[in-house]
């Protein structure tokens, strides 16, 4: 006999004792099943995290070893690497002959085919021009403070004309040691090693650490000028990134606005370290991931590109949550091909968003009711969540300038995380400051098209005067 076949008409026709037993030991039975199933589904997150990839979890790419990394979907075209038969051509456009800095007439000694000597010149010859690196010679000027003696005995020194700094460094130089330590994210010994090899400076790590300093000096005004004019923006894509400063974790956050960013590193991941900066109170809309830090934004934008993530790693976990994330995925699909669309010119923003609401929205609503129903825990407890967030989703249909995904932030971030990886992360505070002022002069200079050599050669020239130096807000 069966389990199936021991119903409740079966045990009534058995002795009391008898039915005591069998309903103690169907309990029982029933309590051990229970826990097998907690126990599999248990391994089967434990097999599914062993599984995880940047495609299916928020770990970086640079975890995937490339020989690791799935197959495109898309076939090979069969064309050969580089450029193809017919694409523009890419070459240097020659000067003109006046802007040269020399011109050198080269004639034929004698014709090619009789030998005969030839006279006269070529009225269109062929120009030829070939670009060379000057060899860098530095600058050194010496400024000589003569001491004089008045008729009264006092002696007078000369001062340094104004513009002149007490150091030995002057503006250009001390902004290319920042770039080659914060853009070129070389250590203090191979940027002293860069400027004495390539441009004849003499120079030290400890006089790498001087400079340092004094361009973010020289930068503070303008950071702060920026962090002070984030709060007012209308976007704000965030993320954060684990870090180290000295002895302590830290977190190196970012807020990219539309045509300035702002870096900052924080010894907490709190939610405070993001309040603190946009403000409780911010009026914009903060796109980012689904961590709790940025519950305190009611105007919010959930990335679709983190969703995706975790519905693949809902398909790859297998079992009753791969049905609920393919569905899931269908329905980001579904987003993403509307918003394509959009971004190809193809539909208007408004007609973008109508199709979203009429095929997509409700579709994805039937989904998460259904997921918040399912057995597997993850399933659940994920679109619960999404079922919650349900108005953060769509904040890309009302808002001009927000985007579905949080891509802005990643992409800034991403040169930050190659310098952590290289360095690191700091040793102290300063040079906490010194990391995300330059990082965020050198993304808004990228983002504005602005000479980075010359903002930070102007803002250290303005220090040297006692004035005020260049700024990165926006016009207007």
């Amino acid at each position: 006999m069966s389990l199936d076949q021991i119903t409740d008409e079966v045990i009534a026709r058995q002795t009391p004792e008898a039915q005591s037993i069998i309903r103690l030991l169907l309990a029982e039975m029933a309590a051990r099943e229970q826990r097998m199933m907690a126990r599999i589904a248990e391994l089967e997150s434990q097999v599914a995290a062993l599984k995880r990839t940047p495609q299916n979890s928020s770990l970086p790419p640079s975890t995937q070893h490339p020989h690791d990394k799935p197959l495109p979907a898309k076939t090979k075209s069969g064309r050969t690497r580089g450029g193809q038969p017919g694409h523009p051509k890419q070459e240097r456009t020659l000067r003109p002959s006046a802007e040269c800095d020399a011109v050198v007439p080269v004639l034929p000694p004698a014709c090619r085919r009789c030998g005969s000597k030839l006279k006269g010149t070529d009225p269109e010859p062929r120009r030829h021009q070939v670009w060379e690196i000057p060899l860098p010679q530095p600058i050194v000027t010496e400024y000589q403070l003569h001491r004089l003696i008045c008729t009264c005995g006092c002696s007078t020194s000369a001062a340094l004309p104004a513009g002149v700094p007490e150091h030995t460094s002057g503006p250009r130089l001390t902004a290319m040691a920042a770039l080659l330590m914060a853009l070129f994210r070389q250590s203090k010994s191979r940027a002293a090693h860069a400027l004495t090899t390539c441009f004849g400076v003499p120079a030290c790590p400890a006089l790498m650490v001087k400079l340092q300093v004094r361009a973010t000096e020289a930068l503070t005004p303008c950071y702060e000028e920026l962090k002070a004019a984030l709060p007012q923006t209308l976007t704000a894509n965030c993320d954060e990134t684990p870090t180290k400063e000295g002895p302590h974790k830290a977190w190196l956050w970012v807020a990219a606005a539309q045509l300035f960013t702002v870096f900052w590193i924080s010894l907490t991941r709190a939610a405070t370290a993001i309040e603190n900066v946009l403000g409780t109170d911010y009026r914009g809309v903060v796109s980012a991931d689904r961590y709790g830090g940025y519950n305190a934004f009611k105007n919010r934008q959930v990335c679709w590109a983190h969703l995706k993530r975790d519905f693949q790693a809902l398909v790859d976990g297998g079992g009753e949550g791969a049905k609920i994330g393919e569905r899931l995925l269908t329905h980001l699909h579904a987003v993403f091909n509307h918003w394509h669309t959009y971004r190809e010119g193809t539909v208007t923003r408004r007609s973008m968003a109508d199709r979203i609401r009429f095929r997509v929205q409700n579709d994805l609503w039937e989904t998460l009711e259904d997921g918040m129903q399912s057995p597997h825990a993850r399933s659940s407890a994920l679109c619960t969540n999404l079922f919650n967030r349900w108005d953060q989703l769509w904040m890309f249909l009302t808002h001009a300038g927000v985007q579905p995904t949080n891509n802005r932030a990643e992409q800034v971030l991403r040169h930050a995380v190659i310098w952590r990886k290289l360095s690191f992360g700091t040793q102290s505070a300063a040079g906490s400051r010194f990391v995300e002022t330059l990082l965020t002069i050198i993304e808004t200079s990228r983002q504005q098209q602005r000479d980075l050599l010359d903002v930070l050669t102007t803002a250290l020239e303005a220090q040297n005067h006692h004035t005020h130096g260049p700024s990165l807000l926006p016009a207007k």
